[in-house]
């Protein structure tokens, strides 16, 4: 498998759990500068995303998974944060597809939609249509999780925040309402492996009950 995103709160997540139990026998991560990832199965590849020369000979694999994200205070602007939350996805998985790859799994966010005037869901929404139209064999799984829950190696005062707001109202989110649910970040990595497992040919979306029953089979099975 591919990974991307390993650096992230979620990636960092789905990288322990891959590194760690046997459902892959080995990864590739793909980063744009040295993180110090585990040894064993494990092996960073230091790539440009603007210049597909430098991964397309490392991304022959069956499933791709994307945890890259970013914020556009962080980014600094929102070209550069279409470079990461968009064109980054898309080139790694053009360059994947052609080398024979049968999957994508990625992490967006509850409210993605390419008509969405809310510029943040939107490009969340175009990465998405830009992954389905390359007809992956067997499938987009789309992960829609609203407050990721975690310690995060920056810190990030209003969310820190909303994170302890959201935590401790956690159960009042069901029925219509749980797709708003905040989600652990080792859950969301789980449910990114449970969708890995499914047999299923067809694009999906993860989002609410259907994410939490994922990342409920994804522990079960991690044991």
């Amino acid at each position: 498998m591919v990974l991307l995103g390993a650096s992230g709160l979620v990636g960092g997540k789905l990288l322990r759990r891959v590194s760690e139990g046997a459902q892959y026998a080995s990864v590739t991560v793909l980063t744009r500068r040295p993180i110090g990832v585990p040894a064993g199965k494990v092996r960073e590849l230091v790539v440009d995303f603007d210049r597909p020369e430098t991964f397309r000979d490392h991304v022959a694999v069956d499933d791709v998974f994307c945890c890259l994200g970013t914020t556009i205070k962080k980014a600094g602007s929102q070209a550069a944060f279409r470079k990461v939350d968009l064109e980054a996805p898309l080139a790694v998985a053009q360059a994947a597809r052609e080398a024979g790859a049968t999957r994508y799994l990625i992490v967006t966010a509850v409210g993605a939609s390419a008509k969405s005037g809310v510029f943040y869901n939107r490009v969340k929404g175009e990465v998405e249509a830009g992954l389905v139209a390359l007809k992956f064999p067997r499938g987009v799984k789309i992960l829609h999780p609203s407050l990721i829950m975690g310690e995060r190696p920056e810190r990030r005062p209003a969310e820190s925040v909303a994170m302890t707001l959201m935590g401790a109202t956690r159960g009042l989110f069901v029925g219509s309402l749980e797709r708003y649910r905040a989600i652990d970040a080792d859950d969301v990595a789980a449910a990114m492996l449970d969708a890995a497992s499914d047999s299923s040919v067809e694009d999906a979306v993860y989002e609410g009950a259907r994410l939490f029953e994922a990342a409920a089979r994804g522990r079960a099975a991690a044991g």
